[in-house]
């Protein structure tokens, strides 16, 4: 869930800067303020209209008809508030700031999370493995009498399980530092999304599932 990033009164006078740029309909100012969290914000409709209806009834905002769609612009009424709000506003702009950085740095904690799951899951498996053929070992050494062959094929057995997971162990770790890499860079330029995260937990939950079930572990 994600925390509340405006203060009281904070989004009102945010949404009058925002049309100061420019004029927008009610979508081009959720999308605004998604691109100003790289995403990680999005005011609902129930969000934001009403505070545009609010300052329109104060005078602060005009609308009008383009098309299908409602258009508001800030009024000089408007610009002046904003003015005289000016410290207030760049108070806000750090906040902004932070809870980007904020939000970006949970992201990052939760794919750190998912990695080291995996990779502990990876190692149990291996484990499970290298016991799974051992036991093989030794039930064929008793049926074939050659304890010496038997033996030959449980160490070839072990050595090839230990191989396995060590390249399991560096392809996880140059995964993890790839996509960590991948994300800071994103979210340096407000691009990662909740949807990210979504994305990637279920893509891992299911490489997970993939790789035990090529271990016969289900």
């Amino acid at each position: 869930m994600t925390p509340p990033v405006f203060a009281h009164g904070s989004l009102r006078l945010y949404l009058l800067a925002l049309l100061d740029e420019q004029p927008r309909h009610g979508y081009e100012l959720i999308q605004a303020l998604s691109d100003r969290f790289g995403g990680t914000y999005s005011p609902s409709a129930g969000t934001i209209y009403p505070r545009l209806s609010k300052l329109e009834e104060e005078g602060l905002v005009s609308k009008s008809a383009d098309g299908r769609k409602t258009v508001y612009e800030i009024t000089d009424a408007g610009r002046a508030e904003l003015e005289a709000r000016r410290d207030e506003l760049d108070g806000i702009e750090n906040e902004v700031t932070d809870s980007v950085r904020r939000l970006a740095d949970g992201v990052r904690a939760e794919v750190n999370d998912a990695m080291r799951s995996l990779r502990a899951e990876l190692a149990s498996a291996a484990r499970e493995a290298k016991r799974a053929s051992t036991k093989t070992s030794a039930s064929a050494a008793g049926t074939a009498g050659g304890a010496g062959a038997s033996t030959s094929w449980g160490g070839d057995a072990r050595a090839e399980t230990s191989r396995a997971v060590h390249e399991a162990d560096l392809v996880l770790s140059e995964f993890r530092q790839q996509l960590r890499t991948d994300l800071r860079t994103r979210a340096s330029r407000g691009r990662v999304t909740p949807e990210t995260v979504t994305l990637l937990r279920a893509r891992l939950a299911q490489v997970r599932a993939d790789v035990l079930a090529t271990l016969g572990d289900h």
